[in-house]
């Protein structure tokens, strides 16, 4: 009885132990599922603002350019004002200017651009190559939508002409 007894104790404490361990690998398990989810969460939720944004951009097509336009109309749009308007409608709230636009968010390399972020340029009379004087909003495919000119809001390709030579930077704000 007494061997039983032994024998009973070792069958307990190792399926004890063995409990703990496999509870503790589950547990730890599960937080990196949970984290993966959470990641790939944010990532789509990223992508929805964006498409959102771009949605919601595509609208103003043709939209007249006016230089210096009001922040509180969509009558006409400067390049930083479009972005300004559009990136509001999903709680993104930027500065009035394309140059402080440059400045929020993080650095994004030209290699690494996605829907949704902010791109800049340093082209029209202010330009130097080296200020920020525009701002456009990368839809994907080497294409931007933007507002300048004579077109007004409308879609442009970042590989080609002005806009290829003309590249400073991009930030994601979303």
């Amino acid at each position: 009885m007494r061997n039983h007894n032994k024998l009973f104790q070792k069958v307990l404490t190792l399926g004890v132990c063995a409990t703990i361990t496999f509870s503790g690998f589950f547990a730890a398990g599960a937080t990196s599922v949970n984290a993966a989810s959470s990641t790939i969460n944010a990532q789509a939720t990223a992508t929805s603002k964006a498409q959102k944004v771009i949605n919601l951009g595509k609208k103003f097509m043709g939209v007249p350019y006016k230089f210096g336009a009001a922040t509180n109309t969509t009558r006409n749009f400067d390049c930083s004002t479009f972005t300004k308007y559009v990136f509001k409608s999903v709680g993104v709230k930027l500065p009035r200017t394309s140059a402080q636009q440059s400045k929020v968010g993080k650095f994004v390399s030209r290699s690494n651009l996605k829907a949704g972020d902010l791109v800049f340029f340093s082209s029209g009379s202010r330009a130097n190559g080296k200020n920020v004087t525009h701002v456009a909003i990368y839809i994907g495919g080497g294409k931007l939508l933007h507002t300048y000119g004579k077109p007004g809001v409308t879609i442009s390709n970042l590989n080609k002409g002005n806009w290829d030579r003309t590249y400073l930077k991009a930030r994601r704000v979303i």
